[in-house]
C-alpha cells in the first residue's frame, strides 16, 4: 500500500497540521517508508503459531493472604485531623 500526497495532506487537516509543499512531499516519503516497514510484519508464516501477550513466560510471585497484627486503633487515629473515638471524621460528600 503506497500513500498519495492527498492522502498524506488528508490525515495532515484531520491532524490540524498545516503543511508547506515541501513538508508534504518530505512527509508523504517517511508515512510511505513507514508503511513499507510495517507491510513487512505481514510476511511471515504464523499459521499454528499461538498468540502471545509476552515474549516470554510471565509469572506473579503472591505471597498468601495471611492475617497479621494490626494497628491499635488509637495509634490509627493518633495524627487525625478530625476525629471521634472511633473513627476518622471526615467532610459529607453529597450533591
Amino acid at each position: 500500500m503506497s500513500l498519495s500526497t492527498d492522502d498524506v495532506a488528508k490525515v495532515a487537516v484531520l491532524a490540524r497540521l498545516r503543511l508547506s509543499p515541501d513538508e508534504l512531499q518530505t512527509f508523504t516519503g517517511q508515512l510511505n517508508s513507514i508503511v513499507e516497514y510495517v507491510a513487512q510484519l505481514q510476511e511471515p508464516d504464523t499459521t499454528g503459531v499461538e498468540p502471545l501477550a509476552h515474549g516470554v513466560e510471565v509469572r506473579n510471585v503472591f505471597r498468601d493472604d495471611v492475617r497479621g497484627p494490626s494497628l491499635p486503633r488509637e495509634a490509627a487515629l493518633l495524627n487525625a485531623p478530625k476525629r471521634n473515638p472511633d473513627s476518622f471524621l471526615v467532610p459529607a460528600v453529597l450533591d
